[in-house]
């Protein structure tokens, strides 16, 4: 796990976490019908450059794209494709960044144009999730508790989570303990420590929440068809309110 006190490694993190947040903006800004996940992904992968970062999980894993690139039943891990998105598709921008030995991990989910009502209640569950998650995210509680209110929120608005995929320390690599689960279980009683950099990312689905990798070895998908969210911060852990990294400040600097 990467431990973030000293002064130095704190602003290498809200450097890295602002290219992220910067890159996820500049491709929303650009989606609209027609346009497709390979152009956003391109338009992605120059946001970092010009900051001098680079794409993680290209890094990491020699993933076929910059950024992850999910559509309506895709959860996480989609591939970039020359496919056009449609009116009213519901699009998840992953965007995990390395800048200067350092990495930071983001993602929103959006509708192509125009909206509709059955997208943006899904949408909205998953992104209130995420916020409720984040004010339980303190020194000294466990990852269970980030859990419990992320499943409870999740499932009072009639939708899934997907136990499967859940939030996880980041930092120096992007995927590094702590496991931060998106529902309770009391095996899950590891303790956020002061430092503690880890993604908090609730992921719902408005099926039943069972999942499959599709034929390209990356993408995860929901088994029955149904639209999947996805949010996610980058935040450091205090004894307070947790340190959101990700989060775009006017300036860029946080």
């Amino acid at each position: 796990m990467t431990i973030a006190t000293e002064e130095k490694d704190i602003a290498a993190l809200r450097a890295v976490g602002q290219v992220v947040a910067r890159t996820i903006a500049e491709m929303h800004a650009a989606v609209e019908p027609g346009i497709s996940t390979t152009e956003l992904d391109a338009i992605g992968e120059a946001c970092m450059r010009r900051y001098g970062a680079q794409s993680a999980p290209k890094l990491v894993y020699d993933f076929p794209g910059a950024t992850c690139l999910s559509v309506n039943g895709g959860t996480v891990h989609g591939v970039p494709t020359d496919a056009p998105l449609q009116p009213g598709d519901l699009l998840t921008i992953d965007v995990t960044v390395e800048l200067n030995g350092f990495m930071a991990d983001a993602a929103i989910t959006v509708q192509v144009p125009p909206e509709t009502d059955a997208g943006q209640k899904l949408i909205s569950a998953t992104r209130v999730a995420l916020e409720k998650a984040l004010t339980m995210a303190r020194a000294g509680a466990p990852v269970n508790a980030v859990g419990r209110v992320v499943e409870r929120e999740v499932r009072r608005r009639g939708f899934a989570i997907i136990p499967q995929l859940t939030g996880h320390g980041v930092g120096k690599t992007i995927h590094e303990d702590p496991t931060v689960p998106n529902f309770y279980h009391r095996r899950y009683n590891q303790r956020l420590e002061n430092g503690m950099v880890v993604a908090i990312e609730p992921i719902v689905s408005a099926g039943n929440g069972k999942i499959f990798t599709e034929a390209d070895g990356w993408t995860i998908s929901t088994a029955d068809g149904a639209l999947s969210a996805h949010f996610e911060h980058t935040v450091i852990i205090t004894p307070d309110a947790p340190i959101i990294l990700t989060q775009l400040s006017e300036n860029g600097n946080q």
